[in-house]
């Protein structure tokens, strides 16, 4: 029986070439996709036939490109598609005046044999492209919005070039004049990183005041250094968030969640004053939600931050100061940096400290041996400019842990953790432009990550504010900071850490 299981693989091998006559074979698609197209190019002009696209005779790709604004190289149709491995790639076709006679969501089949792919000015192009080998397939087509971020463009040029993105909640650094225009370079940030942005100083694009905060629609393009730019298409390309600027007075740096050792009055929170702060001329307020399954009350929370009990623990800042670019901290009366074993930092601005281990919080919350869930369901932190705090209060800044729990309900009534506009969350959707003001509603979906338990890490969220546009410039990240008994506050206060801009 061994022996035959062994040979059954040659045996049906065999029985599969002798039937092999009957079988009709497979067909070879007329259309190659645009990754396979870009993948071609090895830095010379490349001749596309048959042979180097392996039978392909065509590309079937929606155009992303309108010349009516005047802002896109002329002769250039842009298409894109994502047609291998779900990996939308675009490319210029270069056409001439013709090019003006296409609009996105025009679907189209090109043939492409015999044309030639080249680099010019740093644009991957087609040329050779006659306008009678392009056949409209249709128009009006739905093209799916493409949210990018500017690190990731600046990442991987190439991935984008020629491809319709769109950055979200992006603005200028450094900010524009009262009244200046869009005309010309400008640095595009989004929290992520610096991006080019393209206007020509003839297109309609060039008349518009530029916002303050904005969603940019256009094409991504590389010039001859391989630098990325973006290039809005029509004023339809650019939306308006913002034209105001709200600057967070205290944003959220770090915390520790678990200290080495027991954690009770051990856990705390770090912060950061972006101007000075009296907290005795205007209080303040710190609230930490637990959601595991054990806290009560379960189910969602009607008075979100201000459950209280043991889902929701509250310190009131009314005594103290906090100077511009400074940390403070709030938390247990141990203030030590790792557990009761380690380095003291009595010496730190610790603005509100709590035996939370046998006092309950200010207004809500009830005593506990942990403020902050090690693993498991979400918590979150937040801070308020007021010490009263209500379902319906809204916070100055928000971050969260996990995403577990009874967070959210729709309802009616609406039930949930109200957020605050910051790098993570934003109560107006800003594709949609739809009310999200809840954790876990919309696209407020991002969170933190639980580190492994007992390890004593303390959760340094590193990015850079910047005071003057009022948003995060560069959006913190989890740079975890493996502490021992011996740590400095210069190991979570140092390199890595939050600065102002």
């Amino acid at each position: 029986m061994k022996k035959f299981l062994v040979y059954l693989p040659l045996i049906l091998l065999i029985w599969g070439c002798e039937k092999g006559d009957n079988y009709p074979g497979g067909t070879i698609s007329p259309y190659i996709s645009i990754y396979d197209i870009r993948n071609l190019y090895k830095s010379q002009p490349v001749t596309l036939n048959t042979g180097n696209m392996l039978g392909s005779t065509s590309i079937a790709a929606m155009v992303v490109s309108d010349h009516s604004g005047g802002n896109l190289p002329a002769g250039l149709l842009l298409v894109q598609d994502a047609r291998r491995l779900s990996k939308l790639r675009g490319l210029a076709i270069n056409i001439g005046e013709a090019a003006n006679n296409y609009v996105p969501g025009d679907s189209v089949i090109i043939d492409v044999q015999g044309a030639v792919l080249e680099k010019n000015n740093g644009t991957l192009e087609l040329k050779g492209v006659s306008v009678a080998n392009i056949t409209k397939v249709s128009s009006g087509n739905k093209i799916p919005v493409n949210r990018v971020t500017t690190a990731a463009i600046l990442a991987n040029p190439g991935d984008y070039e020629s491809t319709l993105a769109i950055v979200v909640k992006g603005g200028f650094d450094p900010l524009p004049a009262k009244g200046e225009l869009l005309s010309g370079d400008k640095l595009l940030n989004d929290g992520f990183g610096n991006l080019h942005l393209r206007t020509e100083d003839t297109s309609v694009l060039a008349k518009l005041a530029a916002p303050v905060s904005a969603n940019f629609y256009g094409v991504v393009f590389v010039d001859a250094n391989n630098a990325p730019l973006l290039r809005m298409r029509t004023d339809a390309d650019v939306t308006v968030l913002s034209s105001e600027i709200n600057i967070a007075p205290a944003i959220i740096t770090g915390f520790m969640s678990d200290a080495s050792g027991s954690d009770g009055n051990y856990e705390y929170v770090q912060l950061m004053a972006t101007r000075d702060i009296d907290f005795a001329a205007t209080p303040f307020a710190v609230v930490i939600t637990n959601n595991a399954n054990a806290s009560t009350p379960t189910g969602y929370p009607a008075k979100g931050w201000a459950t209280g009990d043991k889902r929701s623990y509250k310190f009131n800042l009314y005594t103290g100061k906090a100077a511009k670019g400074s940390f403070f901290y709030v938390g247990g009366i141990g203030k030590k940096i790792n557990g009761s074993k380690s380095t003291d930092i009595s010496s730190a601005n610790w603005v509100r400290t709590f035996d939370y281990t046998t006092t309950g919080g200010d207004g809500f919350g009830t005593a506990t041996t942990g403020l902050m869930a090690n693993s498991g369901n979400a918590f979150g932190i937040a801070v308020f400019q007021d010490s009263v705090v209500t379902a319906d209060t809204k916070p100055v800044d928000v971050i969260w842990i996990s995403t577990g729990g009874s967070l959210f309900t729709a309802g009616p009534p609406a039930k949930g953790y109200r957020i605050a506009n910051n790098d993570f969350y934003d109560i107006i959707n800003p594709i949609t432009l739809e009310q999200q003001p809840y954790y876990r509603q919309g696209s407020n979906t991002l969170a933190f990550s639980y580190n492994t338990a007992d390890l004593g890490i303390f959760n340094m969220l590193g990015g850079v504010y910047n005071v003057s546009l009022g948003k995060w410039v560069q959006a913190r990240a989890q740079n975890n900071r493996q502490l021992t008994t011996t740590s400095a506050i210069t190991d979570i206060e140092g390199e890595g850490a939050t600065t102002l801009k």
